[in-house]
């Protein structure tokens, strides 16, 4: 199963490229800003990657940025992943980049996401339309200059946004005014919720952001009234089980609510968050919930499909990639 786990076509909506970045490529950037004592080989690097919670995590994300200082790195990375994608038979991408972690190195939104773009175009294979994540932790001011500097970025494929950051410690009300600002400019938009936090947040997402869909969601399994608001209001969670384990959010992918969301008729879709932090890969999450959650084949295959519509293509790239996902010679070969 594992070799037809890897040919099947896939979607992802839920990916950080700073956390897909492929290790070798990692430690050419490190290599190139005259590496870190702390971490002096590869070996090292991959160590760096065991996480005690989420705030660890946290912590090493932001130690890996620092490794990202001008416009060529953000190529780089964006070539690398684009085709890390394209060999896992990735097809589309909705991939969350954080523009305003790079204030602080004066990379600027607009050519950042633009050295983003020039990269993923080295790779047509794969179909990567961007999402700028406002990262909670700046705030709503901060989060509101980057959103009007996403304006032109438009043309470079930003399709929406999204919050990340520390969950537990900056809730999504505050945002209500960037995310009606970012609907009013076209935008679609999602939020990190009940990852590091519990159900409160994930009901702030949804009524005070009024996301089209939440990240993560793990803990709303936690509020049965919860689970009936998004299932009646059919809004798709971004499930990113081994995420979850690594991250300490919960103890192993048998513990996942993703078949509860299923069973109450929530949207889902399966997603990798950061595999190269996490060491997972589509691949690996489909195996992870056929072993550990009892999921079939043509379970596997309607989650995939799930993807496909809880993407934000329009309506007749939808129904074109999900023709071509079951024309696929590996779609059935399992």
């Amino acid at each position: 199963m594992s070799d037809w786990h890897e040919r099947v076509p896939k979607v992802e909506l839920h990916v950080h490229p700073e956390g897909s970045i492929p290790l070798p490529t990692l430690w050419e950037l490190i290599s190139k800003y005259d590496g870190d004592p702390s971490t002096p080989d590869p070996d090292a690097l991959r160590r760096r990657f065991v996480y005690r919670d989420f705030a660890h995590f946290i912590e090493t994300w932001t130690w890996q940025l620092a490794f990202l200082r001008e416009y060529d790195d953000f190529t780089l990375i964006a070539e690398a992943v684009a085709r890390d994608f394209a060999r896992q038979n990735v097809r589309y991408v909705e991939a969350y980049y954080s523009p305003g972690d790079f204030r602080q190195h004066g990379l600027a939104t607009l050519p950042l996401t633009g050295a983003i773009r020039a990269g993923l175009e080295r790779v047509p294979e794969v179909e990567v339309r961007l999402v700028a994540d406002l990262v909670r932790n700046y705030g709503p001011e901060r989060g509101a200059v980057t959103l009007s500097e996403l304006r032109e970025a438009q043309t470079l494929g930003v399709i929406g946004i999204t919050i990340g950051g520390s969950e537990q410690e900056y809730p999504p009300a505050p945002f209500a005014d960037v995310y009606e600002e970012a609907r009013r400019m076209g935008f679609r938009t999602s939020a990190h919720a009940g990852e590091a936090a519990g159900p409160d947040s994930v009901w702030g997402a949804a009524r005070d952001l009024r996301v089209d869909r939440i990240g993560h969601g793990t803990r709303a399994s936690e509020d049965e009234r919860l689970m009936d608001y998004l299932a009646e209001r059919r809004i798709p969670i971004e499930t990113c089980p081994i995420s979850n384990v690594r991250t300490a959010a919960i103890p192993s992918v048998a513990a996942h609510p993703i078949r509860e969301f299923l069973d109450r008729g929530i949207p889902v879709s399966v997603n990798t968050d950061d595999p190269a932090m996490f060491g997972t890969s589509l691949a690996e999450e489909y195996a992870a919930l056929e072993r550990e959650l009892g999921f079939t084949p043509d379970e596997i295959r309607a989650l995939i499909l799930s993807g496909i519509a809880t993407s934000w293509m329009s309506d007749s790239g939808k129904a074109s990639m999900t023709r071509d996902f079951e024309a696929h010679p590996s779609w059935r070969a399992d």
